[in-house]
């Protein structure tokens, strides 16, 4: 079975992009702390050749002075932006480098997480209120690479939440900066008396003033993020946008990948069924559990792709109780799929 799924896998991510006259954006997985991870990357990928993948956020710290390798990625995950935090251009600048030396195929500034950590380290969301610094970051980053450096903001920050402030933040980063392609998140950000958590629940979400900046920056490459989760809200959002960035539906629903290209971009090629994504994982997870990886590390991102069909519950019950025990194989995986009613062509 290994051949096979290695070849079915070999094909699935070496045919011709379909994306024509998309932008690379046009659907993105957004980043996401202690989630997207490259495990994670690589199951998305799987699924769908199209959609633009971004790492977790990586401090500039992390990379500059941290022991491990912050920058490690699959190959097959691309394309595959970096998201950086920092404030400091010759820090940001110098990652940057890096990571283009890497390989990567965008470099995206954090100014949209809002946690008590990221403002002590002045950057993420409460950059917002530092225009001119943004702007300066991503001069320095542009002036030492030659693929994309984009953002990622907010709306607004506490009660700095005008539609003129967003105006302004946008126009300066813009101008100054050079930056041309945004994702905005369509909640403003309180940097204090909320969490990360409640800050991507609570503030209202104001879609239309997404769609007026783009009307004003029509010259400028948008995307929209924020409680995006079917495939209808999305084509709705890409009559006024450039493109959708989803969350934590593609994480928690992750099955929805499998649609992303058919849906969005226009591929004719087969909808992978569940089965053949669990089945081309298995040599992916065989090479990571030879490298020293945990089984628990790479399965928990795919619990939730039976979700809503018969089965689920024990393949995330098996999965869940088994895959952190040492010594835990492969065949935890093929022992959970056993679990999804064989009648099923899923």
């Amino acid at each position: 079975m290994t051949n096979v799924v290695d070849e079915t896998m070999k094909n699935n991510l070496s045919t011709q992009s379909v994306t024509g006259d998309f932008p690379m954006q046009r659907f993105s997985v957004a980043p996401m702390l202690d989630w997207t991870d490259r495990h994670c990357r690589y199951f998305h990928r799987l699924m769908s050749k199209e959609a633009l993948l971004y790492t977790e956020m990586v401090t500039t710290g992390a990379i500059i002075h941290g022991k491990g390798d912050f920058l490690a990625y699959n190959e097959e995950e691309h394309p595959l932006a970096l998201q950086l935090g920092g404030s400091n251009p010759i820090d940001l600048a110098r990652c940057a480098k890096l990571a283009q030396e890497r390989g990567y195929d965008e470099i995206n500034l954090n100014v949209g997480c809002p946690s008590d950590r990221v403002q002590n380290g002045m950057f993420g969301a409460c950059l917002m209120g530092e225009a001119d610094l943004v702007a300066q970051c991503v001069t320095a980053m542009r002036d030492v690479v030659d693929i994309p450096v984009t953002v990622k903001t907010r709306i607004g920050i506490d009660d700095q939440d005008s539609y003129e402030f967003l105006k302004d933040f946008i126009h300066v980063v813009s101008e100054k900066g050079g930056c041309d392609n945004f994702t905005i998140h369509a909640r403003k950000a309180w940097l204090s008396g909320l969490s990360p958590k409640e800050n991507r629940e609570i503030p209202p979400l104001d879609y239309p003033r997404v769609y007026q900046l783009k009307q004003d920056f029509a010259h400028l490459t948008m995307a929209i993020n924020g409680g995006i989760k079917t495939f209808e809200e999305m084509e709705e959002h890409l009559k006024h946008m450039d493109g959708v960035m989803v969350g934590r539906e593609a994480y928690q629903s992750p099955y929805l990948m499998a649609e992303v290209d058919q849906r969005l971009f226009g591929s004719e090629r087969p909808v992978m069924k569940r089965r053949e994504v669990v089945e081309a994982m298995y040599p992916y997870i065989e090479k990571q559990l030879a490298n020293g990886s945990y089984l628990g590390h790479i399965t928990r991102h795919m619990l939730g792709l039976f979700q809503s069909m018969p089965g689920a519950r024990q393949w995330r019950r098996h999965i869940s109780e088994n895959a952190h025990k040492p010594g835990a194989g492969i065949e935890v995986v093929q022992q959970a799929l056993d679990k999804i009613p064989a009648h099923l062509d899923v």
